[in-house]
């Protein structure tokens, strides 16, 4: 981050963000836009480093399938070259006219039948090695399904706070003055109350002729709300308390600092509480700015429009 050294002396900062002090030992952003930490792990082994569950329950729905596809296409050629280095005459069944690839293909769908447990009884095993090799087979392949169908429930039953956040923080017009607004909105048919906000800001300062990391917990005019059911926007006035206090657009320009955004909430249909995070780095704060209405009443009036698609929509507006 570059360094700054002009910053309210009134603001109060806070010790207990775990981000460190020493601005020279950390690279880019604090947190990355979807909430992770932005951390490169080094010292141990990559198997020892990452935990395969909980990977695979956060990866995107794609990646997820096609690691599965993968795996079944992959385990299963490994278990038709066994059983064709064994003998395709060991298989009863298979016809051992043809050419080589259509031999290999027939054992292929016999270890497919195999590791699904199908058994379609076509084809069989002949001989202890054979026989062996199947019963190891089909042992692999119920063990590897209830490993998927416990993936498949975790990523389904996992409680998530399915929370859309403005792609930009703004600088607008705030009773008579100024404020640092960000919106967010749920997005899917969920029910979230009793939710919390928290915002953090880290600077890089100036203190006894050093710099250092300093972060400062940014009070917000309403930090909980009963139902998160419409937008809303978190809204943080820049008085003589908040540590924007004298900033201008140009200072949000010249200076590095990054904005980061906690949530958490209750989705009541799981009885679970959820969280989630991101931020914002100063170039990606517009300053004079004021968002656009997101809800309106239908044709009607019998229920409430909220148009997710003007979450990131914004006007320009003038600031003191």
């Amino acid at each position: 981050m570059k360094l700054f050294s002009s910053i309210n002396e009134k603001a109060k900062s806070s010790d207990n963000t775990g981000f460190g002090s020493n601005p020279s030992r950390y690279g880019g952003r604090f947190v990355n836009k979807d909430g992770s930490a932005n951390v490169e792990k080094r010292g141990l082994s990559f198997f020892s480093r990452i935990s395969w569950y909980h990977t695979m329950l956060k990866m995107s729905g794609w990646k997820f399938l096609g690691i599965l596809l993968a795996f079944y296409a992959g385990i299963n050629f490994i278990f038709a070259c066994l059983y064709y280095l064994i003998g395709i005459e060991y298989l009863n069944g298979v016809d051992g006219t043809g050419s080589e690839i259509l031999k290999f293909g027939k054992a292929y769908f016999f270890s497919a039948q195999t590791f699904t447990t199908v058994g379609y009884g076509h084809i069989s095993p002949n001989g202890f090695l054979t026989s062996a090799l199947a019963a190891t087979e089909a042992l692999t392949g119920l063990l590897c399904f209830a490993i998927a169908t416990g993936l498949f429930y975790g990523r389904f039953s996992r409680p998530v706070a399915y929370i859309k956040f403005s792609h930009n923080a703004i600088i607008a017009p705030y009773k008579g003055g100024k404020g640092l607004m960000i919106r967010m909105a749920p997005y899917k048919n969920t029910n979230i109350i009793d939710a919390h906000a928290r915002i953090t800001v880290g600077i890089s300062v100036e203190e006894n002729g050093e710099f250092v990391n300093k972060f400062y917990n940014l009070h917000l005019e309403i930090d909980h709300i009963n139902s998160l059911s419409l937008s809303w926007t978190l809204v943080h006035k820049i008085d003589e308390k908040s540590p924007f206090y004298g900033f201008t657009k140009e200072d949000f320009e010249n200076a590095e600092g990054e904005i980061i955004l906690y949530v958490r909430a209750f989705d009541d249909l799981f009885s679970a509480t959820v969280t989630t995070s991101t931020s914002y780095t100063f170039n990606e704060i517009v300053y004079g700015a004021k968002f656009v209405l997101m809800y309106s009443e239908n044709e009607d009036d019998t229920k409430t429009i909220l148009e997710l698609d003007k979450l990131d929509t914004f006007t320009m507006a003038n600031v003191n």
